[in-house]
């Protein structure tokens, strides 16, 4: 493996679309589920331990999630657990990590992932992301995977790719624009122009490339993650809640992506989705006869298809006349709301915290 090349994992996001199984005290980066024994995190941890060394991983996670991350995860150093004492977004996320990795290697090559996404075809990502690699190792240039959209996906942003402008990639090419979320009407355009991506949230950079892209569009952060002198320990973590405090509050899609003026997309497929809904956990999991997607052998179903039914493996549930349902309980919350409604979930778990009290949200 090259030495130069490092992982970003971004493990601090609250999950709150998957409520009532995501939680605020361990939300869905950390939970098992698609049901195959290992949680979201692990099964990114191990991707990315495919192509860097172990050593070359860090979390980036919240402070209250760093025991959990090193529970999950026990073969990770202590000092690769890098721990954001408040939620500012993904920007001061990566320059977090770009203070930590420019410290051991400033020769680096980052890829910067999130935590909770679902890749089925993991030998071709692997291979992209290998490909990936050497192109930011050669090119001054901010990279982003854009997916091959299978449909007019309303809840994704998508990359316009401008198709005029080659690179000696085949598949990567400069970005023309960037969309975040666009109405139904327009995301069928999209699909049809044949130019437009899924943006995957999936980035990779050499450090001196997004060091100098910070230092062009988002001088303010960049400035606080500047130590004249080396820090380790109490004094380095200081620094750290220093910076966090000051930091606003902004993506690195809105800070940098948008107005840089050397983003190229990797224009690819290879079985991405988010999974950040329910809807989504649906369409990407086995079904069976009825249509319906159950989490144990302990649910029976009657007269019910095109419904999500999720519950501990140890509660015997029976359902009876459902029809695009979703049927979720975890520690004593139950949901079941239509599938459709989907969208009005923040809504529920606003109401819920503050009618009902944090301890359930």
């Amino acid at each position: 493996m090259n030495k130069n090349n490092y992982c970003v994992i971004m493990a601090g996001g609250v999950g709150s679309r998957f409520w009532p199984l995501s939680k605020t005290k361990k939300p869905k980066q950390f939970l098992d589920i698609l049901n195959v024994g290992k949680s979201f995190l692990q099964m990114t941890f191990e991707r990315f331990g495919k192509i860097c060394p172990t050593e070359n991983i860090y979390i980036v996670t919240n402070l209250l999630y760093t025991e959990l991350v090193a529970e999950q995860l026990p073969e990770i150093k202590k000092e690769n657990i890098l721990s954001e004492p408040y939620r500012r977004n993904t920007a001061p996320c990566i320059a977090y990590a770009n203070y930590v990795i420019g410290k051991k290697n400033p020769d680096a090559n980052i890829i910067v992932a999130p935590s909770d996404h679902l890749i089925l075809d993991e030998p071709k990502f692997i291979e992209i992301i290998n490909e990936g690699l050497k192109f930011v190792s050669t090119q001054n240039g901010l990279l982003t995977l854009g997916i091959t959209p299978s449909r007019p996906e309303t809840g994704y942003g998508y990359i316009q790719a401008d198709t005029s402008q080659k690179t000696s990639f085949s598949s990567i090419q400069k970005v023309a624009s960037f969309t975040e979320k666009p109405e139904l009407k327009i995301a069928e355009q999209f699909v049809k122009t044949g130019e437009f991506f899924w943006n995957s949230g999936i980035f990779l950079w050499s450090l001196k490339s997004i060091n100098k892209a910070f230092d062009l569009h988002l001088p303010t952060i960049s400035n606080l993650f500047k130590s004249e002198t080396e820090l380790s320990g109490d004094r380095e973590q200081l620094f750290i809640n220093n910076a966090y405090s000051e930091c606003k509050n902004i993506s690195i899609d809105n800070g940098v992506m948008e107005y840089a003026e050397n983003v190229f997309v990797f224009c690819t497929d290879f079985g991405w989705s988010d999974l950040g809904t329910w809807n989504s956990l649906y369409e990407n999991s086995k079904q069976d006869e009825n249509l319906n997607v159950i989490s144990s052998d302990n649910i029976m179903t009657y007269e019910t298809k095109n419904s999500i039914i999720n519950v501990p493996n140890d509660k015997l549930v029976v359902v009876q006349g459902l029809e695009d349902f979703i049927v979720a309980e975890s520690d004593n919350t139950l949901l079941i709301c239509k599938r459709d409604n989907e969208g009005t979930l923040r809504k529920y778990v606003n109401d819920v915290k503050i009618l009902k009290g944090e301890k359930y949200v």
